[in-house]
């Protein structure tokens, strides 16, 4: 099956599936991926085959995790790929990628993510970073200029600080609508991720920097002194030496590091509040800016 290979299968809208079909830009994102044989690598929706062909070239074998059952039965009987192939035929927003990887074989994962799910499959594979070597994803474009942004700028963000703290965003290369079928309304890019193997200013607890970023940047066009009120009081922003009237964009990824660290040691009372009702919000809003 070659990068051209889409007829009789129709892309479906639900799992977001826009296949990659120039072939220019296929070989340029293997190279940048680098496969080569005995390595663990593992593709997230692989489609048509449009990556994993040129994959499993130079690299014999490959993990591929696809939910679409038309599509892993595919490639179950395709006559070059379905040999070299495990194929696990799941979603990938719930699958242990823990158990791909071994001591001395971390995973390299990559993929041209669906773009409407990107952002909480991205926080998912976060969560196995310790076994993972690096990561290559097709993502919207806008969502790559958010991972890799630093403060002072719109495009900074929970999303910024949560990859940055965890890994090195290198935004590796830009792809127009053209490249895929159907063409997406979007332009997408290339970014890799390499997990940090040590990070130098720890976080205590990372569910409480999530907290934090939440908090801040569910209301980023308010001051932090409004953003934070229910975890931190505007005399203990100004003991940790933080100005209450910037904004969420004006910190760095340091100075949530620390509001982390201090709602770790210092828990903020609760809040009688409906948390079903604030979640979804909380969430629906998260994603927004994310």
């Amino acid at each position: 099956m070659n990068s051209k290979t889409h007829l009789g299968h129709q892309a479906k809208k639900r799992f977001g599936q826009n296949f990659l079909h120039n072939d220019a830009v296929i070989s340029d994102i293997v190279d940048a991926i680098n496969p080569e044989p005995g390595e663990n690598l593992v593709e997230i929706g692989p489609g048509l085959g449009a990556l994993t062909e040129p994959v499993v070239e130079r690299a014999e074998k490959l993990s591929v995790v696809e939910l679409d059952r038309d599509l892993a039965k595919r490639l179950r009987h395709h006559p070059f790929l379905a040999p070299h192939l495990t194929i696990y035929e799941t979603d990938a927003l719930n699958f242990d990628f823990a158990q791909l990887a071994t001591e001395k074989k971390p995973l390299r994962i990559f993929g041209n993510l669906p773009y409407n799910i990107s952002t909480p499959l991205i926080f998912h594979l976060l969560t196995f970073k310790d076994k993972v070597q690096d990561m290559h994803f097709m993502l919207q474009k806008e969502v790559v200029q958010r991972m890799a942004a630093g403060p002072h700028c719109k495009a900074y963000g929970r999303l910024s600080i949560m990859t940055q703290y965890q890994c090195q965003v290198i935004p590796v290369m830009e792809i127009g609508p053209e490249a895929f079928k159907p063409a997406p309304k979007v332009d997408s890019a290339i970014v890799r991720l390499v997990p940090h193997s040590n990070i130098k200013n720890p976080v205590k607890d990372i569910s409480a920097l999530n907290t934090v970023c939440l908090a801040a940047f569910n209301q980023r066009r308010k001051t932090i002194r409004n953003g934070f009120k229910n975890l931190i009081s505007v005399a203990q922003l100004e003991a940790l030496n933080i100005d209450a009237n910037l904004r969420p964009e004006n910190l760095t990824l340091d100075d949530y590091i620390m509001l982390a660290n201090f709602i770790v040691d210092n828990p903020p009372e609760p809040v009688k509040v409906d948390n079903k009702k604030l979640s979804r919000r909380a969430m629906k809003r998260a994603e927004e800016q994310d």
